[in-house]
């Protein structure tokens, strides 16, 4: 498979790379590089081997040595020009001070000084390699999304962390994959500013696109800002500290990490908030087509997002095609992306203001705060001194009936050679999700008697602390984890209501669901409402699944099986299941693209709030019928616990 040459647009010309390079490049060559390769000039490759320059694809540049640093690849991609070594093609996850929103400046952790991180560029079918080295002071893992086992990131389930001082390189296919992707930490909520857009072109380049060629693709990218403020007395502390203290606290405590402080396009809250610095700006042409990208980064908040005058037509969702759906807002919760067209057809005299508004599903109220964050579109051909922003109409914070209208009215769009929903299935599973309550562990120093704890099938997951399930798994370690996760609720009970009397208190474990290869497996997702009736995105690791149906209330099988869609469903990888609802999935536990058999496969909620206090569990799928599909020993620099 080829390896993608990347490109990270945007990284500081803080030095010339090559002396840095000099020495990595000759590390992962298995012979010397051509002079001019490794003197960095800009002379194209021609004068090297296709082994030399296979070789070149895997030498990577790291710049600071103050936080995690992504290694970039030592080549990128020049538009209409062959492939020439770089001079500013390092990228690194450093610490830098940033002041937002009348605040004093405090040190965050991010990609390249860059908040969001670079982007990955690749092609269908590409082989991605990235070296991780982390300088800061965290334990950090990265996900990719579908990627191989050994390179899921999540921390605990298929690898330990990669230590303060330590690297780890992460290799994983772009398979079946085409449209928008995020990478993001997987290791506390760190990933609150470690994270980035990945773009998966079609294999032809845009010629690939099953809709017309648009006019230039733009990545936005919706993210949280939190001040860290737990109190006004203890604000300027926790405002000096990383978000990673933020979730230490509400563990000791028991209690939920605070809301946001203000939502982000792009890194930037926008000029409605004092004190936000430059707002992100589109500049856009009179009729010209944008295919725009949107990525839900935030840490625990789905978004409405519009653009005043303009509307969408959706054509891609988690990296998958859809069926071309026109609407004037798009609705994405943490995790999802969503690929939509917009026609610049307004007056172009006009500017337009870009708004993400955040979505409160949860009755009763949980912590929340009513922030809206913006950008702006411009028209290049428009005169200068344009009049004020123009609003689009103003979006309720609680309207489930738009999230639902639009989660509802995406389908797949069918092609030659995708995959179809099967019709037979293997495994049936009925999950509860939701939040209760649970005793407090002996580490959690500072909460008192229970804490909030999610859940599903009244089992709160924990992660284990001395392996990770994947190397348990290979390893054949017992008592790590159990094999016996339910296929159902232990309790029945009308799910969609308050429990009024009903004890909302579920036990920790690890347990994980066992599943042969090649198994279809349906799963019904059912909301409750213990503590209250949320829409939680739920995100399976390795795979895509076909969304059947979903619905408010308590699932029945009779009615509901008459709406399942076994035509043109949706693929996702996250999927927001209503508040006070159900939804049903399908997939098959062999991951195309790659052998999926003895793997562990987390499914969680991508409330990054709701993760480690247990709203989780695995799939650990055995191994196939033939040798060549056992998983392989993991690789030499895998990281040790």
């Amino acid at each position: 498979m080829p390896r993608s040459a990347w490109r990270f647009p945007g990284v500081p010309r803080r030095r010339a790379c090559p002396r840095a390079l000099n020495k990595l490049l000759e590390l992962t060559a298995t012979r010397p590089l051509a002079p001019s390769i490794r003197h960095g000039r800009s002379a194209p490759l021609l004068s090297a081997s296709a082994e030399q320059l296979e070789n070149v694809s895997l030498g990577y540049t790291p710049f600071l040595a103050h936080g995690p640093v992504l290694l970039a690849p030592a080549i990128c991609s020049c538009p209409g020009r062959l492939l020439r070594p770089c001079r500013n093609c390092g990228a690194h996850v450093g610490n830098f001070s940033t002041s937002k929103l009348c605040r004093p400046a405090r040190v965050i952790t991010a990609v390249n000084d860059q908040l969001p991180g670079p982007t990955i560029h690749v092609r269908e079918g590409d082989t991605v390699v990235v070296h991780v080295v982390n300088n800061s002071p965290y334990n950090i893992t990265i996900h990719w999304y579908r990627g191989t086992q050994w390179a899921d990131g999540p921390e605990m389930v298929t690898q330990c962390p990669i230590r303060p001082g330590n690297r780890y390189t992460y290799r994983y296919n772009a398979t079946r994959q085409e449209g928008t992707l995020w990478w993001h930490a997987h290791s506390s909520m760190l990933r609150a500013t470690v994270h980035g857009a990945i773009v998966i072109k079609p294999r032809n380049g845009d010629q690939g696109y099953p809709f017309p060629k648009p006019d230039k693709e733009e990545i936005i990218l919706l993210g949280t800002k939190l001040l860290a403020h737990l109190s006004d007395h203890v604000l300027a502390v926790w405002w000096n500290r990383n978000v990673f203290d933020l979730e230490r606290n509400a563990f000791l405590t028991g209690t939920l990490v605070n809301p946001a402080d203000a939502y982000t396009i792009n890194g930037k809250p926008g000029d409605l908030h004092k004190c936000s610095g430059k707002t992100f700006k589109l500049k856009v042409k009179s009729n010209s087509t944008y295919l725009l990208r949107i990525i839900n980064a935030a840490v625990n908040t789905p978004m409405f997002f519009k653009i005043a005058g303009h509307n969408f037509t959706v054509v891609g969702a988690d990296a998958s095609y859809t069926t071309p759906y026109d609407t004037d807002v798009v609705v994405v919760a943490p995790g999802q992306t969503v690929d939509a067209l917009m026609v610049a057809g307004a007056t172009p005299s006009r500017r337009y203001y870009m708004v993400a508004t955040p979505y409160n599903s949860a009755r009763p109220n949980l912590p929340f705060r009513k922030r809206t964050a913006t950008a702006v579109v411009e028209y290049s051909d428009a005169q200068r001194g344009a009049r004020r922003p123009l609003l689009p109409p103003k979006q309720q914070f609680k309207d489930t009936a738009t999230a639902h209208r639009f989660f509802t009215s995406l389908t797949a769009l069918v092609r030659p050679g995708q995959p179809t929903v099967p019709l037979t299935v293997d495994t049936r599973m009925f999950v509860t999700i939701g939040l209760g309550f649970a005793d407090c562990l002996p580490e959690q120093t500072r909460c008192k008697q229970q804490v909030f704890a999610g859940s599903m099938n009244n089992a709160s997951f924990v992660l284990p602390t001395s392996m990770s399930l994947l190397e348990a798994h290979f390893k054949n370690v017992t008592g790590v984890y159990t094999r016996d996760f339910p296929d159902e609720p232990p309790v029945k009970f009308n799910y969609a209501k308050p429990p009024g009397d009903m004890d909302a208190t579920t036990t920790k474990s690890t347990k994980v669901k066992t599943v042969r290869y090649n198994a279809t497996v349906e799963v019904v997702l059912q909301n409750t409402a213990l503590v209250a009736r949320e829409s939680h995105p739920m995100h399976l690791h390795g795979h895509n699944f076909f969304v059947l149906a979903q619905g408010f209330g308590n699932f029945h099988q009779e009615t509901a099986v008459k709406r399942y869609n076994l035509v043109n469903p949706q693929e996702r990888n996250t999927l927001a299941v209503p508040p006070g609802g159900w939804a049903v999935i399908r997939f098959v536990a062999n991951n195309p693209g790659m052998v999926m058999d003895g793997r562990m496969w987390i499914m969680h909620c991508h409330f990054d709030a709701h993760l480690p206090i247990g709203l989780a569990m695995a799939f650990e799928v055995q191994d196939g019928p033939a040798p060549e599909t056992a998983l392989p020993p993991p690789p030499a620099d895998f990281p040790q616990c």
